[in-house]
C-alpha cells in the first residue's frame, strides 16, 4: 500500500468533497494528476510513489494518503490556482511534523536561529530538489504567518554576551579577521549580481552552500561585533536563497528562508534589512493571491524601519504597498502609495549615508516598473479597465527604456517587457503585445527564472483567448513552444 501512497485503511471513508471541488476546478484528468504527483515525488527522491488513476479515485472517495502525498497535492494545487491551498483545504489529514522542520512560528533566539538555519540549509543541499523539503514543509498564510512575524518588533531580552576574546578552540578556525568578513560580504554581493543577471535557477545551490558555511562560523565562539556581522551576512544570504527559490517556483522553501532571514536580521540588529526581507515576503504573497497578507507584511516593515531606513528603502516599501492595494482593488490608496513612492525616491540622492547593496536594485527603472505594475494590476482587478491600463502604459514604457540600457538586471528587463505586453492586451492592441512578448522570450532564454517563463506563458494564453485568430498571436504561440519548452528544472 505504501508504495502508491495509500493510507492502509478504508474504515469510515466518506467522499472528500473539498478535494473533489479543487480537482474539478483544476481541469485535470485523474491520469494527469497521477502523473504530476509521480513526477513531483521523483523530484523529491520519493521513488517508491507510483500513483495511478484508481488511486486518485480512492482519494476523491475519501482515502487519506500517506506523506508525502498530501504535501505534494497541496503544492500542485497551489501552483495551479496561484493561491495557497493547504493540506487542510484539500480535506486531508497529515501527521504533525516536528516544530523545527515546519511552519514559521520559530523561537526568536540567536542559538535556535543558527541551529534552524544550519538544519534547513543542510537539508536543502542534501535534497537539491524542486518544491519543498521532505514531507513536512508547507506554506503559511493569514494569521498563521502574520502573527509570528509581528514578534520581529518585540525587543530581545538581554543576551549573555559572548566572550569578547574567546579562547582558542580545537577547531582550526577561531576569530574571523576583518578581511575574511569583507570577503564574505563581497561574495554575497557577487551572488546578488548573478541572480539579477541570470535568474534564481543558476546559482541557488551555491548561495545555500555559502549560507551553511556562515552558520558553521556562527556556531563557533565569536566576539559580539563579529557575530552581528555574521548574522547580517546570514540574513542577506537567507533572503537571497529565499528570493531565488521564489523565482524558480519553490514557494514553501522560499517562505522558510525568508522567515529565517528575518530572524537573522533581528539578531544582527539591522531593522532596514529586516524591512527588506518583509518586502520580499510581501511580494511572494501578492504572487500567491494574498494581497491582504502582503499589506500586513509591508505595514509591519514600514513601522519597524520608519526611523532608520533610507529614502530608497522607504520608497521601495511604498511601491510594494501600492501593489498590495492595487490587488485589493483600492485605487485611492494605491494612487497615494504610488505618489509617496515617487516623492520619497526623489529624496534618495540627498541621503548622507551610502545605501546597502541589497537595496541598490531599486533604481529609477525599478520605481517606474513597480508603479506601472500597480496600475496594471488595478486594471485587471477593475475588470480590465482601459483607464488604469492607460495610466500604466507611459510608466511601463519608461521602465523598459531604462532597463534596456541596464545589462545587470536582465530579469527585471524581461518582467517589464512582459508587463508592457499585458498592458497592450488590456488596451486591445494585440500586435504591439506580441512584439513585446517576443522580446521578453529572447531575454527569458538567458535567464533561468520560472517566474519569468510562467508570466510569458500566461500572457500568451491571454492573447490566444482574446485574439487567437490573429496572425501575430498564432506566430507567438509557435515561437513560445520552440523558445520556452516546459522542461526547465529547478536547482
Amino acid at each position: 500500500m505504501g508504495g502508491n501512497g495509500g493510507s492502509g485503511t478504508n474504515a469510515d471513508k466518506h467522499p472528500n468533497e473539498l478535494l473533489t471541488s479543487w480537482f474539478v476546478r483544476s481541469g485535470w484528468s485523474k491520469g494527469e494528476l497521477a502523473r504530476q504527483v509521480n513526477r513531483r515525488a521523483r523530484q523529491l527522491g520519493a521513488n517508491h510513489i507510483s500513483t495511478d488513476t484508481s488511486r486518485v479515485r480512492r482519494w476523491l472517495d475519501g482515502e487519506n494518503p500517506r506523506e508525502p502525498i498530501p504535501r505534494i497535492l497541496s503544492e500542485l494545487f497551489s501552483e495551479r490556482f496561484g493561491v495557497v491551498v493547504s493540506v487542510e483545504d484539500l480535506g486531508l489529514r497529515t501527521a504533525r511534523p516536528a516544530p523545527s522542520a515546519t511552519g514559521v512560528d520559530l523561537p526568536w533566539t540567536a542559538p535556535q536561529t543558527v541551529a534552524l538555519l544550519s538544519e534547513f540549509s543542510r537539508s536543502d543541499l542534501m535534497l537539491a530538489r524542486r518544491g519543498f523539503l521532505g514531507a513536512s514543509l508547507t506554506l503559511s498564510a493569514g494569521p498563521t504567518l502574520i502573527e509570528p512575524m509581528q514578534r520581529w518588533l518585540v525587543p530581545s531580552p538581554p543576551a549573555v554576551q559572548p566572550n569578547p576574546d574567546p579562547a582558542p578552540t580545537t577547531r582550526a578556525r577561531g576569530r574571523l579577521s576583518r578581511p575574511e568578513l569583507d570577503l564574505l560580504e563581497s561574495t554575497t554581493v557577487m551572488f546578488r549580481q548573478w541572480d539579477a543577471q541570470c535568474g534564481g535557477g543558476l546559482r541557488r545551490k551555491a548561495v545555500v552552500g555559502q549560507l551553511h558555511e556562515v552558520t558553521d562560523l556562527l556556531q563557533e565562539p565569536q566576539p559580539e561585533a563579529t557575530a552581528r556581522k555574521l548574522f547580517k551576512v546570514a540574513a542577506e544570504l537567507a533572503e537571497l536563497a529565499g528570493w531565488m527559490s521564489y523565482d524558480i517556483g519553490m514557494q514553501p522553501t522560499a517562505q522558510k528562508y525568508f522567515v529565517l532571514a528575518l530572524h537573522s536580521a533581528k539578531e544582527a540588529g539591522d531593522r532596514p534589512l529586516g524591512s527588506y526581507v518583509l518586502s520580499s515576503m510581501s511580494r511572494q504573497m501578492i504572487h500567491l493571491g494574498r494581497p491582504d497578507d502582503a499589506l500586513e507584511l509591508i505595514h509591519l516593515a514600514q513601522y519597524g524601519s520608519r526611523d532608520c531606513a533610507s529614502p530608497r528603502t522607504q520608497a521601495m516599501l511604498y511601491a510594494m504597498e501600492a501593489r498590495a492595494y492595487a490587488n485589493m482593488g483600492q485605487p485611492g490608496k494605491c494612487k497615494r502609495a504610488v505618489r509617496m513612492a515617487e516623492e520619497t525616491f526623489a529624496e534618495a540622492d540627498e541621503w548622507d549615508e551610502p545605501d546597502p547593496d541589497w537595496i541598490r536594485f531599486f533604481s529609477e527603472a525599478e520605481l517606474y516598473g513597480e508603479n506601472s505594475h500597480s496600475f496594471r494590476d488595478l486594471a485587471y482587478v477593475a475588470g480590465r479597465s482601459p483607464t488604469y491600463a492607460s495610466l500604466a502604459e507611459p510608466l511601463m514604457r519608461r521602465a523598459v527604456e531604462l532597463f534596456a540600457q541596464d545589462h545587470e538586471h536582465q530579469r527585471s528587463y524581461a518582467l517589464n517587457l512582459i508587463g508592457m505586453a499585458t498592458v497592450h492586451l488590456l488596451r486591445r492592441e494585440p500586435e504591439q503585445s506580441a512584439e513585446f512578448a517576443t522580446q521578453a522570450m529572447q531575454i527569458a532564454k538567458k535567464v533561468r527564472s520560472e517566474r519569468v517563463n510562467t508570466r510569458i506563458r500566461k500572457t500568451v494564453d491571454t492573447a490566444v483567448r482574446d485574439f487567437g485568430d490573429l496572425a501575430e498571436v498564432l506566430d507567438l504561440t509557435e515561437r513560445l513552444a520552440v523558445e520556452l519548452p516546459e522542461t526547465a528544472e529547478a536547482v
